[in-house]
């Protein structure tokens, strides 16, 4: 698949991005953007990959990855990979900040830093709407804080608030009819 999306304001020309399907040999980078997803305040202090991984609450995004239900998409410009976003199935106790019922997938989203505002996550979004919504999906949920700067994402692609608790909001995107 490939995307343009809009150059740097520096540079007059489109980048164009190719979305992959991430598999097993994602898991290293995978890794890097949820530390990203979680520590998406320019003034926050990144974590530890491993540290993340070893926090439940974190961790349970992505270890054992790839597990039959999940599905991820990577960003690729000139052969680096600039962003991922992927969905997993979780059930109690072992739920996630954005939960929204055993059948909705949570999607994790981040793009690098340098990358972010260019149409990056917007096209790895809209990828993977369109891979839930073949796959027979009924609505995927995410969680987002209400000063997240991607929360203006989320909804231009039709995810709504349903929850906030925690200083968080869950959101849920509606696939439609199937």
């Amino acid at each position: 698949m490939r995307a343009e999306v809009p150059a740097p304001v520096a540079s007059g020309d489109a980048a164009v991005i190719e979305v992959r399907d991430a598999g097993a040999a994602d898991f290293g980078f995978l890794a890097s953007m949820l530390v990203e997803a979680i520590a998406w305040r320019p003034d926050a202090v990144v974590r530890d990959v491993d540290d993340v991984l070893a926090t439940p609450e974190f961790g349970h995004y992505l270890l054992g990855w790839p597990r039959p239900d999940d599905r991820g998409v990577v960003a690729v410009e000139g052969g680096v990979r600039v962003g991922a976003a992927w969905y997993r199935v979780f059930a109690p106790p072992d739920t996630g900040f954005g939960f929204a019922g055993v059948d909705i997938p949570e999607v994790t989203i981040a793009v690098v830093r340098g990358h972010r505002g260019r149409g990056v996550g917007r096209t790895l979004l809209d990828v993977l709407v369109a891979a839930a919504r073949s796959e027979g999906r009924r609505a995927l949920s995410l969680s987002v804080e209400p000063d997240n700067f991607a929360r203006r994402l989320y909804e231009a692609v039709g995810f709504r608030v349903v929850d906030g608790s925690g200083g968080a909001l869950t959101m849920l995107g509606d696939l439609g009819p199937h």
